[in-house]
């Protein structure tokens, strides 16, 4: 089936094939320069595109991973209305450098071309590497990115930054807003790898263009194209540790709408205690999330898009007693038994809408609902959190400035059943839901001086009901000396506003008591960053050096003191905090199908507050690595047509939280745990064979040399005088590497065709 996009009045026939090597692209866009006429490839890689233009035109030909290419064509005097283009041979992107991109600027542009430095990851460079089933294990593969895990038992976990943490990271949906701070706990798990096409990731503030929680930087999820996919695609995936992983979508066609439909599942119940500390090494859970989105291929090719996605999660883990035969179900919130159950409940709506006008205008819209009903052992945590987001986009035309102007409002309500939502009132204690309207306005402005110059500047103004008006300036600047080499400079800022009963897992896990020292304020940073981009030819292979230099100041930085026994302690900083660092990562693109990437960052994240005496002391922030590495090899036997993938990623020495183990009568040691980590890597290995363009078979080994923490991340779990679990001196905080052990993993990939 040709899928064709045609005015009433067609006058001549566009045909040919797309392919790449030896095989056909299906779904690769043609289209004309300039028009609104354009149609996709079928399954076989051909094309048919009627046009009522006349004249020279230049024909994109572009395709996700390949190298886009333009032909000229001269649609006069055409024999039979029919032009016959032949086949159209496509060069694989090894390098990334052709992807389109939309988060660094909100508008399209090359990667090559954007003035912001940004890493992309392709859900095809996802399959081929390492299977992840979500976005938190994907994530992982770009250099300086990291999973950080916040709880021993539960493993709750979020995506860490340049050492920053996971609440500090702005996550987008096609470039909306979605995941506020009760998300980012548990709500990123349910992003499956099915519906992304790519996700980009921007490193420093971007509070200019994306508001609070952009401090650390963005990552924007770009879910994929309806009228891209096959009718119908199934993935499933089992593990030697019992665990099922499935995907199965649907993409119908509608009259004028395109539709995807999807079901991703979890399935984990088995109980491992390979540390012996009486309490399970990997979580249980079951989970399912249902996506869908539909575009309209509206007739003057402007973009109207609506996604839906519902997530649930039954997560649990603890000692052995609480999770068999599903006892948890009537065992949460048991003062004997201990263990944690965490059931969450989340709705998604949003969506595109690009207005019918000679001007660009573009409403970006989302609505979700975050519901969390939890136990740690016998304390009840539930949470609410609801937030509403519209983003109104005017790209006016000019000749030498690219201007981008927008107005957002975003309303946000949170409600829970700790003291974060009581106040006194009348003489009584009374609970009191947040509420919050965010109007917000910013404008930005990218101006090409030369052909080798760009500037962008941009600022943005929000006001806050508590906090007044809060301003976001930036800058960035490109320089391309040379075809091949780009500096790109970034001058930001970005602001926060924190909830440390939905960021911060230790209020609600553990025995520590909490201790909030005063009002705590909106965090501000201010960041500085250059970046080298060159590319190089070696014989006749090529490959890509690029090097990162970043250095962001906090004032008002909240970290949580962890120094004293029993306690976590909470106060802005009456100093500064500073995180550093250069990131150098190399990749690298053989004439003979061999490919690899070496990352490493090396970074430094410290607080610096004054003392009793007036004199500043400096130390690390806990659970931020001082360095870190993720380096990729793969491998394509033509013949067979089989891919061998390795993954090796490496993490540095990181300060740790002081904790005393218990003596034989329960009492802490006179000895702490080491206080910082030692270096552990962890390695895969992929094998994928492809049998036809619609079976795929892969399978492999994760943790291949079976890397386990050494040490149980938990503390006071034996304490002769309490219940496991209910110690006053339990503490799950200890969690700094997998204790997931060596995992082999088998799965398919079927796809049928339109």
């Amino acid at each position: 089936m040709l899928l064709v996009l045609s005015p009433a009045l067609a006058q001549v026939q566009l045909q040919g094939t797309v392919g790449s090597a030896e095989n056909p692209l299906s779904y690769a866009n043609v289209a004309i320069e300039g028009s609104s006429e354009g149609t996709y490839t079928d399954d076989e890689g051909k094309f048919l595109l009627e046009t009522t233009l006349t004249g020279e035109q230049k024909l994109v030909i572009s395709a996700v991973g390949y190298r886009t290419q333009t032909k000229v064509i001269d649609l006069n005097n055409i024999t039979n209305k029919t032009l016959n283009l032949g086949s159209i041979s496509l060069i694989e992107d090894a390098l990334g450098l052709e992807e389109v991109v939309v988060t660094g600027t909100m508008k399209e542009t090359f990667v090559s071309s954007s003035p912001v430095k940004i890493d992309v990851v392709t859900s095809r460079y996802l399959e081929q590497t390492i299977a992840p089933t979500n976005i938190v294990e994907g994530i992982s593969l770009v250099n300086g990115v990291q999973e950080v895990v916040a709880c021993g038992v539960c493993f709750t976990n979020s995506i860490s930054i340049n050492g920053l943490p996971g609440p500090y990271t702005a996550i987008l949906m096609d470039g909306t807003p979605m995941y506020g701070n009760l998300a980012s706990v548990y709500g990123l798990n349910g992003i499956p790898t099915q519906i992304i096409d790519r996700f980009e990731v921007i490193k420093g503030p971007s509070s200019t263009l994306y508001g609070s929680e952009a401090v650390a930087g963005v990552i924007n999820i770009i879910t994929k194209d309806p009228a891209r996919q096959p009718l119908l695609s199934v993935d499933l995936m089992g593990t030697s540790h019992l665990e099922s992983f499935g995907n199965i979508a649907l993409a119908p066609q509608i009259g004028s709408w395109s539709g995807y439909v999807g079901l991703n599942y979890a399935y984990i119940n088995d109980f491992d205690d390979d540390n012996q500390d009486g309490f399970g090494d990997n979580i249980n859970l079951d989970r399912i999330s249902l996506f869908t989105k539909w575009s309209h291929q509206r007739e003057d090719r402007k973009k109207t898009t609506i996604s839906a996605k519902y997530f649930y999660e039954d997560r649990r883990n603890g000692v052995a007693a609480y999770l068999k035969d599903r006892a948890y179900r009537t065992l949460r919130g048991s003062n004997e038994i201990y263990g944690e159950s965490i059931f969450t409940n989340r709705l998604e709506l949003f969506g595109t809408y690009e207005l019918p006008t000679s001007s660009y205008f573009k409403l970006d819209y989302s609505f979700s609902h975050h519901q969390q009903d939890s136990y740690y052992g016998s304390d009840f945590y539930q949470a609410d959190q609801t937030i509403g987001f519209t983003n109104f986009i005017w790209n006016p035309a000019t000749e030498s400035h690219d201007i981008v102007v927008g107005a957002t409002a975003r309303y946000q309500s949170y409600d829970d059943n700790t003291i974060a939502t009581e106040a006194a009132a009348n003489g009584e204690v009374e609970n009191q839901p947040d509420h919050q309207f965010i109007p917000g306005v910013f404008v930005q402005d990218e101006w090409d001086i030369t052909k080798r110059f760009t500037v962008l500047a941009g600022s943005r103004l929000d006001f806050y009901e508590n906090h007044g008006a809060i301003f976001s300036p930036r800058l960035n600047a490109k320089y391309k000396p040379g075809e091949w080499t780009t500096f790109r400079a970034n001058l930001g800022t970005g602001f926060r506003l924190v909830n440390l009963f939905t960021e911060d897992h230790a209020f609600v896990t553990g025995q520590r008591m909490v201790e909030i020292l005063e009002d705590l304020q909106p965090e501000r940073s201010y960041n500085a960053a250059v970046n080298l981009n060159h590319v190089y030819t070696l014989g006749n292979s090529q490959g890509m050096l690029d090097v990162d230099v970043f250095y962001t100041y906090f004032t008002n930085k909240i970290i949580p003191d962890y120094d004293t026994p029993g306690k976590i302690l909470y106060a802005n900083t009456d100093g500064f905090a500073i995180t550093k660092g250069v990131g150098v990562s190399v990749n690298h693109q053989f004439q003979f199908p061999l490919s690899f990437n070496i990352g490493v960052n090396f970074q430094d994240v410290t607080e610096t507050e004054p003392n009793n005496e007036g004199v500043n002391k400096t130390r690390s922030v806990e659970f931020a690595s001082r360095w870190s590495s993720v380096s990729t090899a793969s491998y394509h036997w033509k013949k067979p047509d089989i891919t061998f993938a390795y993954t090796l990623r490496m993490t540095g020495p990181m300060a740790l939280p002081e904790v005393f183990d218990l003596d034989k009568d329960g009492q802490p040691m006179l000895t702490s745990r080491p206080v910082e980590s030692t270096m552990f890597s962890f390695h895969n290995l992929q094998i994928t064979k492809q049998f036809s363009p619609a079976f795929q078979l892969y399978g492999g080994v994760q943790n291949l040399f079976n890397y386990r923490q050494e040490i149980s991340p938990l503390v006071g779990f034996n304490d002769p005088n309490a219940v496991p679990g209910f110690s006053s001196y339990f503490d799950t905080s200890y969690a700094f590497s997998p204790l997931h052990g060596r995992e082999v993993y088998l799965g398919f990939r079927w796809n049928l065709a339109r």
